[in-house]
This record gives structure tokens, C-alpha cells and sequence, in this order.
């Protein structure tokens, strides 16, 4: 019976609201309202994000004079009309009624939020938008609206007037919502401001909306419905009880709704201290603690310490970020078992803390403009984390947590930018520095053996005898270290009728060596580390025994897990310019994300080898190299290295407001053509395209400006989707990347080589060897005369590879260094660890490029540099930092669109709107029309 009584006067208070046509103004002017909030106030289009955060950012507000509308008559009017004596003498009771009008409150309520379901659709096909923190953002808005719908019912439930319950329950309402937020909190310190945010409504909102359903939160929103319900009864029962007195059954329903009240409180209040009980919806977890840093943690062997240095009075910007972080953290606490352990502090309140700080961290407080009830000021804040793990340490500070989104005619965007790599990037650089301090084979889980092909000792020159047997004691040495995971194995080659020597030189490539062009003697002399997965060749530089341990080291290095990586950059050297500035490329911001998660060596390549103990070589907008430096590049491919390589026969340079195409020249174009690989002499142009700040010169009377304009640009190819392969580690996750005047690259078919395509323009794609770069064509103007089609831009190759040099001695191609004592082994054949990756482009990583796209689409978020971050851990093996360096919330980028697009987009949420609501009111006459047909019926009955 209460069931169908609740159902009834749903239906009865859902009638009334749809027959006043003030609910369908008000559904109209909410739908609109907050498209245009969206569009207009937030600069939906220039912020470039495909999510909802701007929709979510006002409506905690909007749902204010919503709500307040939908409950204002529900029981004033029933106090007005004389019917609330009709209701109180139901034998029902009071709890059907109140239910009912509540839930028709939530009918309406979710009615209105759907008029943004449009722009919802709209983003998941045209931006792969995360549909998590999106459907999350939805149930926080519910949840919030009936936390304001049972407000309005209890205000209602007071007052005669219509008037002042929509005044009243907007001022509780907005009073709930404001003192969580920062223009409250900031006026308060971090302690305080933690329980002004638990105590708010809005702070709780924006934690659902990003894609965390936390336990506190939802029982907060549901508690704050169960007690302004409980209120509302408690309010009606007072009339029912009027001119009978306070009697026995009156003290106990008081009794049993301040019982009820308190555990509610009480409830609260313990979830507060409850971690650990909450849900991630995010499409990659950003907010949870990931398996993968549970593996690094995993390998902690002594407990390493967290500590966080925040300031009670900092930025209110900053503020809410500290208990998003604090959870983070305490979460990553409770699941390492003992591992870590976490410490606060405020050094405003602890000098020797700060003294420890400054000293012996380098942590610094950062200036902030903060204002309270009388003043501004400026304090240093600290917003820091350290650390440490044994004797090494590394520190996060604000420049390396917080990610900044700035867009015209709104407040900039303070985030979190990715914590949880951001973490673990630093347990782990702090782990391998300790480790890398201590014995290799601590990393090492499979016995390695060292595999020398060397002829007997008569056949060698006199100064590899000597090399011989300095680097047999060293090797011995290193045996007795290793405790059973390294052995030794010296093989003559040319023992048992020449088969070893036959094998090694079709396996390898090793030939066999001579101490001079003129010289009959020859030997073998080549040095190796294998297990049962993977064989490497070490590098014996100029067979100086002094750094054989440095090479060894290098190799043990590559079959070691959980240590610090070293990557070897080359890049053109850069000149003085004419003016005291920097002339050619520079790569210096991607070089400062290298070097956080990498030993970051600068490699010149002039002396024919690269470092010993780079695991990897990145080389960016080769500039004339010479023989002796491609055979550098070689022979570190043909030890079965990978060589991550970014070349292109052209450079685009832009200065002094002009932009040009000029004809740049490798040196590695033989070289890469031995290996199967051709880049075109033509860029590639895409209708898929981003954006470019084009100089523009402005005349103004006699006078000439140089401004910019930001344009759509076919040659800085926008990649998404199929233009990403998802399968291979180095991209799988890239959401998005753009490609800077990029040429085509092809690859031909080689046996016993597999060959994968990493980048690939779109199929309305096009080339040019156009040296008119400004002002390119579009598609329309081209049509007809272009081969339209997809063109691979990046393409990685694996496994045997043959030498470009032939046999031949070190001494022939650097004679100027009177290197003919005795001559390098060259390498002629690789290992299938062999790994080459070729990037169509001198410039796509270029600091003015990264710049150019920063500052045209205002998003922090490069997906250039995520991909070549992302190769590089392929590259190394990093696989916890690939796989967790993509969580980043500003990543979803919408797709490039000109200005019709974007107004066509806007215009159709506006009608998708309107038509929705039309619809709504086309079923209510329908509706009406059909009982009326029905009550005529009856009546002729």
C-alpha cells in the first residue's frame, strides 16, 4: 500500500509540474544556460579537452535555482491551500507523500541533466571522450541535486510562501556548496580547510566528477537526503502534533529521529578515516594505484620514506590538491605492506624541519599570493615531496606535481598532472640509484656467461696478450662476485676444423681479424654476454683494459632488471647566432624529461663508438654526418642495440617572422637505404591537421607590425586513432601526436626481419615538394591532382641486420688518429635484438615546434614528446613507466576543427536541447490528450 501511495503522488506532483508552464521555461533556460556556460564562459573550444569539467565546473551552482524551483510549492503550497490537514489525517502517514514529491523532484531533475546528453555523445565520437569520470560527473550531479531537492522539500516544509522557500532553500543550498570551496577554505589553514571541504558540498562533487566514487563521498550525498527527509517528517509531524501537547509517543519519535540524526553524524565522521574504499572509473585507473608501481615498490628491501612538506597557508588553488595527493599516497601506504612510510610536514611551524629541508634536500618554499578577510600577501609555501630510499633521495616540488591549463576569459586550470608516475618515477630513480651503487647482480635473475671467441694466444698481436690477460683477471674477480649467476667461456674458433669459426660468422657476422692490411696472421678476438634469452656483443673500444670493466659493467647492465637506464642523444650541435641568441635546433625540453627518468649522456659520435654503457641511442635531426660517425651508429645497432632515429631530407626554419624549407642533408641516407628504408624528398600535407601560429605582417598607415595568427596547418599532421599503432608498446596509449613537416617513409621486405608501422597519416593525406611552406594549399585546392592516401611517417625494424661497412680496419676510417697498431673488430651481422625505429621528421621535437603547439591550442599536454618518451622506455624496457606515463587527465584532445565546424558542433547541442525538451512536451499533451479521451469514455459509459 505505501508503495503504490508513493507511486500515486509521484505521478499526481509530476502532473503538476509538467502543467506549469514555468517548468518548461526553466528546463530550457537550465538546458541552455548550461550549453552556453560551456561554450562561451568556459571557451569550450580553445580549452581543447574532450571531457565534461566545464559542464561539471557550474553545475553544483545551476542545480541551486533548479532544485529551489522544483520544491518551493511542494509544501508550501499544501500549507496555503488548506490541504496539508487532508495529507497529515491519511492513515498512509506522512512518509509516502514525502517520498513521492521526492521522487518526483528526481524525475525532473534527472529530465533537466539530460538535456546535455547531446554534447556528451558528441565528444565520445568525435574525441574518444573517457566516458568514467563522465558518467561519474552525471551520478554526482544526481547525488547532489537530491541532497538540494531535500533542502528545498525541509524549507517548504516551513513556510506559506512559495517565494521564500525558493529564497530560503537557495541561500542553504548555496551556503552547503560554498563552504567547501576554495573561496572559503582559502581563508583557513590546511587542517581547517580539510574540514570546511568534508563538510561542503562541492569539494565532494569535484571528487566524483574526476572519476573516484568514494565510499565518504557517497555516503555523505545519501546521508545528507536520509536526514533533511527525516527533517521534513520531523517538521510535518509538529503540525499533526499541534494543540495535542508534547505527550510519550512525541518524546519518542524526537528521541528516535536525534538517534538517527547523531549516527548519521557519527557515521560520517568515521568514514572520514576509512582509505582504501573507493572505485576508479577512469578508462586508465589515473587515480588508483597501478600494478605496475606495486611491482617497483614490490622490490623495495628496506622501508623508503614519503614525506610531504605543505604549507597550512599556501594558494587556494593549490589547497584542494593536498588531501587528493595525502589519498594517493596513504592508499600506495596501506598497499606496500610495511614498504613505505609517510610523513607530514609544514616547515612554517618546524625551523629545524626547514633548515633539514633547505640544506640538505634543496627544497625551497615557493612565493604564493594569498588574501584573507583584511589583506593580500605574499607567503612562501612549500608544496614538496621527498623520497628517500638508504643514502639517495629525490624531490617532487610544485613545477613537477601541478599541471596548468590556461584559456582565454577563464581562471587557469590547477591539476594534479599525473601523481601516481610522478611517484613512481621517483621511488624508482631513487631505488636504481641505490642499486646501481651496490653489486649488478642483484638485478640479475638468470645466470649470464661470458662467451670470448679468441685464438690461441700465438696468433694474437703482442698487445692483445697483454689485454688478454688483464681482463681474464678481471673477469675472474667478477666471478667470485657474482655468486653463482656469471661464468666464463673461452672458445678458439679455429678448433675442430674451423666449424666454431663457419657458425660464429653466419650467426654473428664475426670474421676473422688482422693486425694490419698487409698482414697474413689472422685472429679472432670478439667478447659476448649471453643468457638463455638474449646474446650481447661488448664493445672493446681500443682494447684498453683500464675500461674493460666499464663495458662489462654496460653488458651486465642490459640483462639486469629494476636498475637506471642510460640513454646516449645525439644532436646537431647548436651555434651563436647573431645576436648573442641560439641558432639550430635545440631539443632542450625533451632532453629535461629524459634526464628524469635517465642517465642522459650527450653523445658526439666523432670518435666512431658510442658510450659503453648506453642502453639505447637517440639520435634527433642528424646534421652531414661523416663516415666515421655512421659507423658509430652502426656498430652500436650491430652489437643489438636499438637506435632510435628522427631524420628527414628537409628542415623547416623559422625566424625573424619568415618560415622556409631547406634541403637538409643526413648523412645517413646510404645508410639507411642498406637497411631497407627510404624517406621520401617530399612532406606529407593532411586534411587531419593541428594548428600553427602563422607570422602575419599587419600595415597600419605608413607603419608595419609582425603579429601571428593561429591557422590550421595540413603540414603539422595531427595522429589519432588508426594513425597510432595500438598494438606496439611505443605508441599503445598515445592518444594523439602531431608530426611536423614529416616525409613519407617506406620499408622494403627482408627475410628474417619483421617490421612494424608505428605512424601513419590519415587517408585524405597528400604530398609536396613544395618549398612554399607558409601558405600551403588545402585539400579542396589539390583535389584531382594529388594521389590521396595514408603515408607511414614513423616504421621500427627488429632483428638480423647486416652491416653497411665492409670488412675493413678502424684505422682506414680515421686515419688522422693513427689508430693501425692493430685494428677494431667490426661487426658485420646483428643479433634479432637489433632494433632500428625512423621518424620522418627533423623538427616534430624541436623546442619552437613543442612551443608553437603549446601556445596554439593552450593545452599542456605534447603528445610529440609522450611518444618519444614512451619509444624510449620501449626502448630501454621500462615497461612500469610506459604503462602508467599516459594517465594524464588532459591527454584527450579534441580533433582539429575550423571555425564552422565548431560553430555547427555548438548549434547542435543548442538544437539536440531544444529538441529534447519539445519532445518531452510533445508526450505530455499526448499524455493529457489520452486521459481526457479516457475520462470521456467513461463518462459516456
Amino acid at each position: 500500500m505505501s508503495r503504490e501511495a508513493t507511486a500515486r503522488i509521484r505521478r499526481k506532483e509530476l502532473r503538476l509540474l509538467f502543467a506549469s508552464p514555468a517548468a518548461w521555461l526553466f528546463l530550457s533556460a537550465f538546458a541552455g544556460g548550461s550549453l552556453f556556460l560551456v561554450f562561451w564562459v568556459e571557451s569550450f573550444f580553445a580549452r581543447n579537452i574532450a571531457d565534461l569539467r566545464p559542464l561539471f565546473e557550474w553545475l553544483p551552482l545551476l542545480l541551486i535555482p533548479l532544485c529551489a524551483s522544483l520544491t518551493m510549492r511542494m509544501w508550501s503550497e499544501e500549507h496555503r491551500d488548506g490541504t496539508l490537514e487532508h495529507v497529515l489525517t491519511q492513515s498512509i502517514g506522512l512518509w509516502p507523500f514525502i517520498y513521492g514529491k521526492f521522487q518526483a523532484c528526481i524525475v525532473m531533475l534527472l529530465l533537466a541533466l539530460a538535456t546535455s546528453a547531446p554534447l556528451a555523445i558528441t565528444l565520445a565520437v568525435i574525441g574518444d571522450m573517457d566516458w568514467g569520470p563522465a558518467l561519474a560527473g552525471y551520478l554526482a550531479a544526481l547525488l547532489l541535486g537530491a541532497s538540494y531537492a531535500s533542502i528545498g522539500l525541509w524549507v517548504s516544509a516551513h513556510t506559506r510562501s512559495p517565494i521564500v522557500a525558493l529564497i530560503g532553500s537557495s541561500l542553504l543550498c548555496g551556503t552547503l556548496y560554498l563552504v567547501g570551496t576554495p573561496l572559503v577554505t582559502g581563508f583557513f589553514d590546511n587542517d581547517t580547510a580539510a574540514w570546511l571541504a568534508y563538510l561542503g558540498s562541492g569539494a565532494r562533487f569535484e571528487s566524483i566528477a574526476r572519476g573516484v566514487l568514494d565510499l565518504r563521498d557517497l555516503a555523505y550525498y545519501l546521508s545528507l537526503c536520509a536526514l533533511f527527509l527525516l527533517l521534513t517528517q520531523l517538521a510535518l509531524q509538529r503540525s499533526r502534533w499541534a494543540g495535542h501537547g508534547f505527550n510519550t509517543h512525541h518524546r519518542q519519535a524526537w528521541i528516535w529521529a536525534s538517534l538517527l540524526i547523531l549516527n548519521l553524524l557519527a557515521a560520517n565522521y568515521w568514514l572520514q578515516y576509512l582509505h582504501g574504499w573507493r572505485l576508479d572509473v577512469t578508462r586508465e585507473q589515473r587515480f588508483s594505484i597501478s600494478d605496475s608501481s606495486m611491482e617497483i615498490i614490490s622490490q623495495l628491501e628496506e622501508p623508503l620514506l614519503i614525506r610531504g612538506y605543505f604549507s597550512e597557508r599556501t594558494h587556494p588553488r593549490l589547497a584542494p590538491l593536498v588531501p587528493q595527493l595525502k589519498d594517493l599516497l596513504e592508499e600506495l601506504e596501506l598497499r606496500s605492506d610495511g614498504r613505505i612510510r609517510l610523513e607530514w610536514l609544514d616547515p612554517a611551524t618546524d625551523p629545524a624541519a626547514e633548515d633539514e629541508a633547505n640544506r640538505l634536500y634543496e627544497i625551497t618554499a615557493t612565493p604564493v599570493q594569498i588574501a584573507d578577510r583584511h589583506q593580500s600577501s605574499i607567503v612562501n609555501a612549500y608544496f614538496n615531496l621527498l623520497v628517500q630510499y638508504g643514502d639517495e633521495f629525490q624531490t617532487l616540488g610544485f613545477n613537477d606535481l601541478i599541471e596548468v591549463k590556461v584559456t582565454p576569459h577563464t581562471a587557469p586550470e590547477i591539476l594534479l598532472r599525473n601523481p601516481e608516475f610522478d611517484v613512481t618515477r621517483a621511488i624508482k630513480n631513487a631505488l636504481y640509484n641505490y642499486r646501481r651503487g651496490s653489486r649488478v647482480f642483484d638485478s640479475i635473475t638468470s645466470p649470464v656467461e661470458f662467451i670470448a671467441y679468441v685464438s690461441d694466444e700465438q696468433r694474437l698481436p703482442v698487445e692483445l696478450r697483454s689485454y688478454l690477460t688483464s681482463i681474464k683477471a678481471l673477469l675472474q674477480e667478477v666471478e667470485r662476485e657474482a655468486q653463482g649467476k656469471f661464468s666464463t667461456r673461452f672458445i678458439k674458433p679455429e678448433a675442430g676444423d674451423g666449424r666454431v669459426a663457419a657458425q660464429i660468422a653466419q650467426e654473428w657476422g664475426f670474421q676473422p681479424l688482422t693486425a694490419a692490411v698487409d698482414d697474413n696472421q689472422a685472429f679472432y678476438f670478439y667478447l659476448t654476454l649471453a643468457d638463455d634469452q638474449q646474446v650481447v656483443q661488448l664493445s672493446t673500444d681500443d682494447f684498453d683494459a683500464a675500461q674493460f670493466r666499464t663495458s662489462l659493467q654496460a653488458g651486465l647492465r642490459r640483462f639486469a632488471r629494476n636498475m637506471t637506464r642510460t640513454v646516449a642523444l645525439h644532436v646537431p650541435p647548436s651555434q651563436p647566432g647573431l645576436v648573442g641568441g641560439i641558432r639550430g635546433p635545440t631539443f632542450q625540453r625533451l632532453e629535461q624529461e629524459l634526464a628524469r627518468d635517465y642517465n642522459l649522456l650527450r653523445e658526439d659520435l666523432s670518435d666512431g663508438s658510442v658510450y659503453a654503457d648506453a642502453d639505447t641511442l637517440l639520435v634527433l635531426a642528424p646534421d652531414g654526418l661523416r663516415d666515421i660517425e655512421v659507423y658509430a651508429i652502426d656498430q652500436f645497432l650491430m652489437r643489438g642495440g636499438t637506435v632510435l632515429l628522427s631524420t628527414s631530407p628537409f628542415h623547416a626554419n623559422l625566424a625573424d617572422g619568415e618560415l622556409s624549407l631547406r634541403d637538409h642533408n643526413s648523412g645517413l641516407k646510404d645508410w639507411l637505404n642498406h637497411h631497407g628504408v627510404v624517406i621520401e624528398p617530399a612532406l606529407v600535407l593532411d586534411e587531419n591537421n593541428g594548428l600553427f601560429l602563422k607570422p602575419v605582417t599587419r600595415r597600419q598607415g605608413a607603419f608595419e607590425f609582425q603579429d601571428v595568427s593561429i591557422v590550421n596547418y595540413p603540414y603539422f599532421i595531427d595522429l589519432r586513432g588508426r594513425g597510432l599503432s595500438g598494438e606496439h608498446p611505443a605508441t599503445a596509449g598515445v592518444y594523439q601526436a602531431t608530426m611536423a613537416w614529416a616525409s613519407p617513409v617506406s620499408t622494403q621486405r627482408v627475410e628474417g626481419r619483421r617490421t612494424n608501422i608505428l605512424l601513419r597519416s590519415g587517408p585524405r593525406s597528400w604530398t609536396s615538394d613544395s618549398r612554399d611552406i607558409l601558405e600551403p594549399p588545402d585539400l579542396d585546392e589539390v583535389r584531382g591532382s594529388v594521389d590521396l592516401g595514408p603515408r607511414n611517417l614513423a616504421v621500427q625494424l627488429q632483428g638480423r641486420m647486416t652491416s653497411y661497412f665492409p670488412e675493413r680496419p678502424l684505422s682506414d676510417l680515421r686515419p688522422e688518429q693513427g689508430f693501425a697498431q692493430f685494428p677494431h673488430p667490426t661487426l658485420l651481422r646483428s643479433p634479432e635484438s637489433a632494433r632500428l625505429v625512423v621518424f620522418g621528421s627533423n623538427d616534430f621535437l624541436r623546442d619552437q615546434v613543442l612551443n608553437i603547439e603549446l601556445a596554439a591550442s593552450g593545452n599542456p599536454y605534447i603528445g610529440a614528446m609522450e611518444l618519444m618518451l614512451k619509444s624510449v622506455d620501449w626502448a630501454v624496457d621500462d615497461s612500469p613507466l610506459r604503462e602508467i606515463r599516459s594517465r594524464d587527465g588532459m591527454r584527450q584532445t579534441l580533433p582539429p576543427m575550423d571555425r564552422g565546424q565548431q560553430r555547427a558542433l555548438e548549434y547542435f547541442n543548442y538544437a539536440a536541447a531544444l529538441v529534447f525538451v519539445a519532445l518531452l512536451l510533445l508526450m505530455q499533451w499526448l499524455l493529457d490528450r489520452f486521459r481526457r479521451l479516457q475520462l470521456r469514455r467513461s463518462l459516456n459509459l
